[in-house]
């Protein structure tokens, strides 16, 4: 079985290329004696996460408390969940969770604080809690450094949690601004507690600066194991980096310039990330996928020199490789052209 016979539409992990990516980038944060804690909501496969852990990550990173309950069930034994947990059903869920595996958690404000303290009452070995900080990125996070001080107390104070440190998805290119909040924080808080355990930065976007946060102690990304082509757009990979494609059919030409794509919005991502097109068609410059349908990928390629035929298979880099691994229950593992075997995707579809 070849490429070819591989029904479409299909998404592909050239597993050659995770091994480059996965060993140059840990090697990167070896050199800077920095921890690396790979997110694993890019592939959601604990054969891979194994994969990065063995050339020396840390843990993993979780985005949900199914993710980490699927991951904990294979044995991870070192997981940050990147979000606030608010529901009792879920905090009750990541207290099952403690009993597996050592986790930790996040918050950004003390509703947060005061749910977790009262879902974690009683229990032996208190849960680590970091303060999320908005350093510029405008999603979660307290807005000062002082703020971040302030919730770390009210961290150590409550019963059932101890005060974990600082956790930050960054704006990309602001090392300068993310370093100082992180530093005056750290600094604030050393002052009030005497201790500041982890300050954990993060995004693959900014991977290539993580040395120009020295308050860093470790680092998380998730993209750079398949790559993109908003990285690619970024100079943060070449197209040889990038892993993940999705394969698909053209199954009608109804203009000479024009095809239709049997990859939809329900193969590949609507993100842009301020690109053109909706992903990069490998082997013909120019090409440019103008819009989705869900089943339909419609292909403008009056700028190539060549047009492809009907029933012909295209490989797409697609802009974000993270949600494009979150719409099929398996992928195919590729060497090069070579197939190697489907592979379950085994925490996708995990929605709460």
């Amino acid at each position: 079985m070849d490429i070819e016979d591989i029904e479409t539409p299909a998404v592909l992990v050239d597993l050659t290329v995770v091994e480059a990516n996965i060993h140059r980038t840990q090697l990167s944060f070896d050199q800077l004696g920095l921890g690396f804690r790979p997110h694993i909501k890019t592939h959601k496969i604990p054969w891979l996460a194994r994969q990065q852990v063995q050339a020396g990550a840390i843990g993993i990173a979780c985005q949900k408390i199914s993710e980490a309950e699927v991951f904990a069930a294979e044995d991870f034994d070192d997981i940050l969940l990147c979000f606030n947990l608010l529901s009792p059903d879920k905090i009750a869920r990541a207290r099952a969770l403690t009993e597996k595996t050592q986790l930790s958690t996040v918050a950004d404000n003390v509703e947060v604080v005061a749910a977790l303290s009262e879902g974690f009452r009683g229990v032996d070995e208190p849960l680590a809690v970091l303060v999320e900080c908005d350093t510029g990125a405008g999603r979660c996070g307290v807005q000062t450094p002082q703020a971040a001080a302030d919730l770390a107390v009210s961290i150590a104070l409550a019963k059932g949690l101890r005060f974990g440190g600082l956790m930050t998805y960054p704006k990309a290119d602001a090392e300068t601004q993310v370093e100082a909040f992180l530093s005056e924080a750290r600094d604030l808080i050393l002052k009030e507690l005497g201790a500041c355990p982890t300050i954990s930065g993060g995004g693959t976007p900014s991977l290539c600066h993580a040395g120009r946060m020295p308050s860093l102690t470790e680092y998380r990304a998730g993209t750079y194991i398949y790559n993109d082509r908003s990285l690619i757009a970024r100079g943060a990979c070449l197209e040889s980096d990038c892993a993940l494609t999705v394969l698909t059919t053209v199954v009608s030409r109804p203009t000479h310039d024009r095809a239709i794509l049997d990859a939809g919005s329900k193969s590949l991502t609507s993100d842009l990330f301020g690109l053109t097109g909706h992903g990069l068609i490998l082997g013909y410059p120019g090409a440019e996928i103008t819009a989705l349908s869900e089943e339909h990928g419609h292909a403008d390629f009056r700028h190539c020199a060549t047009r492809p035929t009907i029933g012909e298979k295209l490989r797409i880099i697609p802009n974000h490789a993270c949600p494009v691994s979150n719409l099929v229950n398996q992928v195919v593992f590729l060497r090069g052209t070579d197939i190697w075997r489907p592979w379950d995707v085994a925490a996708r579809g995990c929605v709460i």
